[in-house]
């Protein structure tokens, strides 16, 4: 083990919000892979809900009729640090994290407890950054946001490249996502708040800024680029305004192997103008109602929290994020690949990065850091071998 408080812990990973879409599917997957000796433990405010998943999980892997249910609530911060003083790792997949996930983030931080999510909301990974990364790297704590699709394939894929590239030199990579997916209830619902929740955003950004330590004698950045066509990928390139570029640039920050001066874009790959133009209006047109109260509440109530993709949905789902890195002579092309990416994959990725979080022989940090810091060699190791592609396509 890793964490300084070793076996006094009764749990070595435990899974809250485990009876949601997302949760349910991360605790099937920890049901089948979870190595031999794992305490593990499903927590969520529902015991009888808890009781129905662990009687589900049973049914396909006997072992689990004796998994441990705890129950606590997001908004009880007593039961909370209950729950982060037993685990040497809590994955949360309880969102919009905004308005749920701050107990626990202070709870773990501190406890001392290792935490990963599934956020995808910048206001709130730079939040907790103001308000816990200090007591985290007190305690030794690690915050991991964005265990999920948002933003492992991004930040490990770009983490990839960059070790196919040149040391000691500046760098560029380019990252181009498709998917083929629908969302769940509760992926909606957090989009829909982050989208109405601008003002704040900005906010928490310039704030965080404010209080970042400056980066001496190195740059690392993540513009956002302009729409264009790709040659390299033969689709149109438009600026995502996701927080997967915020992250890489984290990283790049972080690790001087992406060189004195790093530069990230990230762009949604598009093949034909026309939709790429349709696309761009329609996010356009729910941004703008998502600021309107009455409006989110509606539209937040057409898709369920709770509700996902079918199994056979999911099973026809993908994703490719092809990166394009540059620097000392070199170009090199590779690609990040795998199934349904907002739930089977995410649930996937979550689950590896807690396993990484209390196994594995990870680099020295402590709080609030990216996947690629906290365990770059050894998720990307773990994700390869669970099925997800990482691979060059061509060197030039």
């Amino acid at each position: 083990m890793n964490r300084q408080n070793g076996a006094e812990r009764p749990y070595d990973v435990v899974l809250f919000g485990a009876t949601g879409f997302v949760g349910a599917l991360t605790a099937r997957y920890l049901a089948a892979h979870a190595p031999d000796g794992c305490r593990w433990a499903v927590a969520g405010r529902s015991r009888a809900k808890l009781e129905e998943l662990r009687a589900e999980l049973a049914a396909e892997h006997p072992a689990c009729a004796d998994l441990p249910l705890l129950t606590a609530d997001a908004d009880d911060p007593v039961a909370l640090r209950e729950l982060a003083g037993s685990a040497h790792v809590v994955a949360s997949t309880v969102g919009p994290y905004v308005r749920y996930g701050e107990g626990l983030v202070a709870a773990c931080a501190e406890a001392g407890t290792d935490y990963a999510d599934l956020t995808g909301e910048a206001e709130f990974v730079d939040r907790m950054y103001l308000e816990h990364d200090t007591r985290a790297r007190e305690t030794g704590a690690r915050l991991v946001h964005a265990c999920g699709f948002d933003s492992v394939p991004h930040d490990l894929g770009v983490y990839f490249t960059v070790r196919q590239l040149p040391e000691g030199v500046p760098l560029t990579v380019d990252g181009y996502v498709r998917t083929d997916a629908v969302f769940s209830g509760g992926t909606f619902a957090s989009a829909l708040t982050a989208m109405g929740r601008g003002p704040q955003m900005v906010r928490a950004a310039r704030e965080r800024r404010l209080h970042e330590p400056r980066l001496v004698g190195r740059r690392a950045r993540a513009p956002q680029g302009s729409p264009h066509f790709s040659p390299e990928t033969g689709t149109w390139g438009l600026p995502l305004p996701t927080l997967d570029p915020r992250v890489v640039e984290r990283s790049a920050r972080a690790l001087e192997r992406y060189g004195p001066d790093f530069r990230y874009r990230h762009f949604a790959s598009v093949k034909r103008l026309p939709m790429a133009l349709g696309g761009t209006a329609a996010v356009g047109l729910l941004a703008g109602a998502a600021q309107i109260p009455a409006a989110r509440s509606w539209l937040s109530a057409r898709v369920a929290p709770g509700t996902g993709p079918s199994e056979q949905r999911r099973r026809r789902s993908w994703f490719t994020v092809r990166f394009v890195g540059e620097g000392g002579g070199r170009r090199v092309y590779t690609e990040v690949s795998g199934g349904d990416p907002g739930y089977d994959e995410t649930a996937k990725m979550l689950a590896e990065a807690a396993l990484a979080l209390a196994f594995d022989d990870l680099p020295a940090t402590s709080g609030q850091v990216t996947t690629a810091v906290a365990a770059g060699d050894a998720l990307l190791e773990r994700l390869q071998a669970a099925g997800l592609r990482f691979r060059v396509a061509a060197v030039r």
